[in-house]
């Protein structure tokens, strides 16, 4: 293989693979956020409530559909780097989304209470392409290179490693030996840390 092959190969397995399944997740996410939002400003729950607000509208349509994207980031995207500590994962996923929300509802804002365009039409333009193109760029960084980045010690493939390496060692020492060095490993004993 030539150096640009390799090359391309070394950017679609670290880069563009994932690009294309987290925007798959992303559409289908964005599919939940829109019509949830879409719902709740029409008053599906209810006329004058804070939910059919575009602000109020917008917290609950995207913590929903935050929700349903770490679920399908966390088990297809980058099932390989997801960590056993799913909690600190899903804490860390929603501290990123909350940053995407800011991003959202700062576009929404801007339109709707400075910029005065307050139509329904005024409001999916800046929350649902402005806000959201902006929110899912931070995101996928975020999320690639912070929640699910290499550099993470406690992830499942660390997990496989080290039993796959108990068993390599266990190949060329005898079963006393080979047991002891599995033992110090304590790879049957990983278990996910509930947070205090």
């Amino acid at each position: 293989m030539n150096t640009l092959s390799r090359f391309a190969k070394l950017i679609y397995d670290r880069l563009i693979r994932y690009a294309i399944k987290f925007g798959i997740v992303g559409i289908l996410a964005y599919i939940v956020d829109v019509l949830v939002f879409n719902l709740l400003r029409v008053g599906v729950v209810g006329s004058n409530t804070w939910f059919q607000t575009p602000l109020g509208a917008t917290v609950a349509s995207v913590t929903i559909s935050t929700v349903f994207a770490w679920i399908g980031n966390r088990y297809w995207t980058f099932r390989e780097h997801r960590r056993k500590n799913y909690l600190l994962e899903l804490i860390e996923y929603g501290a990123v989304a909350v940053v995407g929300l800011a991003i959202n509802l700062g576009c929404v804002w801007i339109s709707h209470y400075v910029l005065g365009f307050d139509s329904l039409l005024a409001d999916n333009i800046s929350r649902n392409i402005i806000g959201v193109g902006l929110a899912t760029l931070f995101r996928f960084i975020m999320y690639r290179y912070w929640v699910y980045g290499a550099h993470r010690k406690d992830g499942l493939k660390a997990v496989e490693s080290r039993r796959a390496e108990a068993a390599a060692m266990s190949i060329f020492e005898d079963d006393a030996s080979a047991t002891s060095d599995a033992s110090s490993l304590d790879v049957t004993s990983e278990r996910p840390t509930p947070l205090a």
